[in-house]
């Protein structure tokens, strides 16, 4: 079902989660992907920001004339860039790393659009990385390769609490649909089967890639409809239960083919009594995708009984707090997994009953 990585390669990812949690605390100039130019306007110096974008799209800032002050803003740009493109090649040698040490790592495509969302604070913001491409992370989390079976999939699903913004209403505004649209991978807007609707996800042409935005549903009347996120400038289809899963994320570094990127992730535990109530939600025509979320389930259930059985019990008294029907839906997606014939213990040995 799952083997143990390497105790070496779960020392290079703690020490790689470390190294880009340390990179994201620092943000300065110096992060910023690109460098200065001037131009000469009849006699005078001028000076100018080149950057790229996420997506490689060039744009140039005027800055101003050239001054003493501009001056040194350039030459501490200098030194930062170095300092940055230092700490950039020591996390990139520890993915390298990671991957030769039969750690979990992800496609470059799916590891260039989380980046873009990185770039764009999308992370800092909140979002969490929900679905099959958090469950393959776990693995580097909890210290055990996965049977590739439970992570076949190309859909990258990004979830977000859209009352974030009236808590905190000083957070940035991004643009997810620009953001993708920069990356130069061919996203296209999936039409929603309300003609209406603005679409929730957005795939690659000719690929099976596919983004998905979600957000919890604040009633049973937005349920599976697409709702307006405004400083995403996106929409996002609401789900329920959704809140339970990305309440209280934790930071994982994903690994790709090149490099990696900070994100936040659910609660393992969580996610997996999360899954028992999404594989009884999805309609008969997704049955494949919920035997999948049986199977992941099972995983991490199987794990965390034995080596974190406090993760689960946590994550069961959260479901408490929801409520009565939580909790009988929960065992109801147990009983559902063990005749399925998966090998998991007993839900009274795994959950305070």
């Amino acid at each position: 079902m799952y083997r143990s990585i390497p105790l070496e390669t779960q020392t290079l990812y703690a020490e790689l989660l470390s190294q880009l949690i340390s990179l994201e605390a620092q943000r300065s100039i110096g992060s910023l992907p690109g460098s200065f130019s001037t131009k000469k306007v009849k006699g005078e110096t001028y000076l100018y920001f080149q950057r790229y974008a996420p997506g490689g799209a060039r744009e140039q800032i005027y800055l101003g004339r050239d001054s003493p002050v501009l001056q040194q803003l350039r030459e501490a740009f200098q030194q930062e860039k170095l300092d940055y493109q230092t700490d950039l090649q020591r996390i990139d040698m520890l993915c390298a790393q990671v991957r030769a040490g039969g750690g979990i790592f992800a496609s470059h495509a799916h590891y260039r659009v989380l980046k873009s969302f990185a770039d764009t604070a999308i992370f800092r913001m909140g979002a969490v990385l929900v679905g099959t491409q958090a469950f393959a992370t776990y693995g580097n989390i909890l210290g055990v390769q996965w049977n590739r079976a439970g992570m076949q999939t190309q859909d990258i699903d990004v979830a977000f609490d859209r009352d974030l913004s009236l808590v905190l209403p000083d957070l940035p505004k991004t643009d997810i649909p620009d953001t993708l649209d920069r990356l130069k991978m061919g996203f296209f807007p999936v039409p929603e089967f309300d003609r209406k609707a603005i679409s929730t996800s957005y795939k690659v042409r000719k690929s099976s890639l596919r983004v998905d935005i979600l957000t919890p549903s604040k009633s049973r009347k937005e349920d599976y409809k697409s709702v307006q996120v405004s400083n995403f400038n996106a929409a996002a289809q609401a789900l329920r239960y959704l809140n339970y899963l990305i309440e209280d994320p934790i930071q994982a570094a994903f690994v790709g083919t090149s490099s990696g990127v900070l994100i936040n992730v659910p609660d393992p535990a969580r996610y997996a009594l999360h899954k028992l109530i999404v594989a009884q939600e999805r309609p008969a025509s997704e049955q494949v995708k919920a035997n999948k979320d049986y199977k992941q389930a099972s995983l991490l259930i199987r794990f965390l009984f034995e080596e974190r059985p406090a993760d689960l019990q946590l994550a069961w008294k959260r479901v408490g707090e929801k409520g009565k029907t939580w909790q009988e839906k929960i065992l109801k997606g147990y009983a559902i997994m063990q005749r399925h014939g998966l090998s998991i213990p007993e839900a009274k040995d795994v959950l305070t009953i």
